[in-house]
């Protein structure tokens, strides 16, 4: 059995999620290897040891371990297909986590974890080379708040059931709604 095949088994027990890589021909050599998330977080963390909440403070896999549960969460709420949802990665170090598309228009997400998330260069290179309609930024805090124009924090804890794509358009005209 080949490493593919022991793969698509993980993936077809929902033991994995595999996102294949965004690519098209932009000018920038992109990364064409797909990227593979444990879906149970608490599977994660015992095959890498971690045993507290202590432990996985202090842990260097506490941002992975948290990009594949919230990354897990927001998918769901996607409607979509595995494969129609994608991560994009430059060779120079821009990256976007999640990518898809949606009423023909392209859509980003990224994941921090962190209190307060800053708008990047990397989303900022994101947005310009896919045109993305919207990048929102999912993160543990309990606040949303515009990082620009069409980038948007948002708590994890605010992610629905079902997406909401109409908060950044209505971030252009000043409305006040919320995103999900």
């Amino acid at each position: 059995m080949t490493v593919r095949k022991y793969c698509e088994i993980l993936e077809g027990t929902f033991m994995i999620r595999i996102l294949q890589p965004w690519y098209a021909n932009i000018g920038k050599r992109v990364v064409k290897r797909p990227k593979f998330y444990l879906s149970d977080s608490g599977l994660f963390h015992s095959l890498s040891s971690i045993e507290t909440p202590q432990q996985l403070s202090a842990s260097p896999k506490l941002g992975a371990s948290w990009e594949g549960f919230a990354l897990d969460c927001v998918c769901r709420t996607l409607g979509k297909q595995d494969e129609d949802l994608y991560f994009w990665s430059t060779h120079a170090g821009a990256e976007l986590d999640l990518f898809w598309q949606q009423g023909g228009k392209n859509w980003g997400v990224e994941f921090k974890y962190e209190d307060a998330p800053r708008l990047t260069r990397s989303m900022k290179t994101a947005i310009e080379d896919l045109q993305l309609a919207g990048l929102w930024v999912v993160y543990p805090g309990k606040a949303s708040y515009p990082l620009a124009q069409n980038i948007q924090t948002l708590s994890l804890s605010e992610v629905g059931d079902a997406w909401n794509y109409a908060y950044l358009s209505n971030q252009k005209n000043s409305e006040k709604s919320s995103p999900l």
